[in-house]
Formats: structure tokens, sequence, C-alpha cells
């Protein structure tokens, strides 16, 4: 794995060194944020994962992260901070992260955080160069109105295509979508998506539902649905095709 880790604490960096050598990982730290947006820049195509951490100087990591998803919708990335405050933590899911480490942190944790997302994120986004003709064979999730393919990684709702969808979301609404109107709690949702426990943090959910659901109704009606004092569920028997 090629990863850079943009942490202006030089004393985290040293400890995680450590760490991420165990791995055999070829990690790149930078210590400020603009040092880390033009590592990155260098090779947009070239890193497997990105650990931001939010207080930077020179560029503040909610800054680099919607920078860097100007250039990658996919890239993975992980933000690392001291703040805990529900604001901030969904602020920087709605800027384009898959998933946050408050501070302090144990190395293990950040390690195991990683791999989980590199294992989620590891299958390629393929965007044909123009819209084929839609065969159904093609699709391992197929209802009424929706076509969804893990391989090529497209959504159709009515035909049209979902587009920029980020590997968490895509992951998200695959699991909703292929056990329609079956409801699933949060917690459910951490566990089959995020591949661990939040341990009772679930606000990251709500944040990736909140962005998913913007990108769904560029397209069309709204699929998921929020079951209240639950969690959500994937529904398009409503959608009106008039």
């Amino acid at each position: 794995m090629k990863l850079l880790m943009i942490e202006d604490n030089e004393s985290v960096s040293e400890m995680m060194k450590m760490f991420f050598l165990n791995e055999s990982w070829d990690v790149t730290f930078a210590f400020d944020g603009k040092e880390g947006l033009d590592d990155f820049l260098e090779a947009p195509e070239s890193w497997d994962m990105i650990t931001l951490d939010l207080n930077l100087p020179t560029m503040d990591g909610m800054t680099v992260c919607r920078e860097i998803r100007k250039v990658s919708k996919t890239v993975p990335i992980i933000m690392l901070t001291a703040r805990d405050s529900e604001s901030d933590q969904v602020i920087g899911l709605e800027m384009g992260a898959d998933d946050y480490v408050t501070k302090p942190f144990s190395p293990l944790t950040l390690i195991a955080r990683i791999k989980a997302l590199h294992r989620r994120s590891s299958i390629v986004e393929v965007v044909p160069e123009e819209v084929a003709p839609i065969e159904n064979t093609e699709f391992d999730v197929i209802t009424e109105h929706f076509k969804m393919n893990t391989k090529t990684r497209e959504v159709y709702l009515e035909d049209k295509p979902i587009e920029g969808l980020t590997p968490k979301e895509f992951d998200l609404l695959f699991t909703l979508a292929k056990k329609p109107k079956q409801v699933f709690s949060r917690e459910k949702l951490l566990e089959l998506v995020w591949d661990y426990q939040y341990f009772g943090d679930e606000r990251t959910v709500d944040a990736h539902i909140k962005k998913l659901r913007q990108k769904i109704e560029k397209v069309g009606a709204q699929v998921i649905q929020t079951v209240w004092g639950v969690g959500y569920k994937f529904d398009d028997s409503g959608v009106d095709t008039k």
C-alpha cells in the first residue's frame, strides 16, 4: 500500500512510522496542508490511502480534503482530528473523507481502520466512455426502477446513471439495495459497510446517507427511506415513472 500521511505533529508521525514499516507500507509524510496537497497532486493516481489531520498549518485539513476530492473521487481518506464535536466530524465526512479517527488514538486502531477501508476500496471504479445499452445480466441488483453493477461500479435509476459515488457511498447503497425494503439499523450498517464497530458513533452513517441522497436526487426520485427510530431502507416502489 502507498500511503500519504499529512500530519503536523512529528511525534505522531514518528510513532506511526514504526507501525507502517511493520506492515511494509510505502509511506510519505507531509507536515503541513500545502505540502501534503502538493505531494498528492504530483501523482494523484498513485496513492492507495491518505490520512489527513484536521488542524494543519498553511492549509487546514478541510480545505485539503476538498481540493483532493476535486481531483479524485475515489482515493480513500481518513481524517485525524483532536476535535470530537459532532459538527467537525460530519463536516469532514461531507467534505469527502471516508472515515475519521479522533485523537488521541491507538496506533493499532488506526492500522485496523486503514486496512478495513482499503479492503472496501480495493475495487477500481470503471467509467465507460459512453453509455452502452443496459443488459440485465450485467447487474448484481435489479429492481423495477434500479440497477447496480459491482464490477463496473455503475448505478442506474430509471436507466439514468447515478454518478460521482465515493467507494463508501457505493458500498452503502449496495448494502441497502440488495435487500429492498429491509430496514437496517445504523449499527448494522457500520458493521456491514465499514467492516468494524464504531462504538456507538453513528453520525458517519447519517453524513454518508445525506451525500448519497443528494446524488440520487440529481437523477430522480429518492429511493433511500428513513425509518424513524430504527434506521434506513431501500425502497423504489414509490418511483413515479410518468
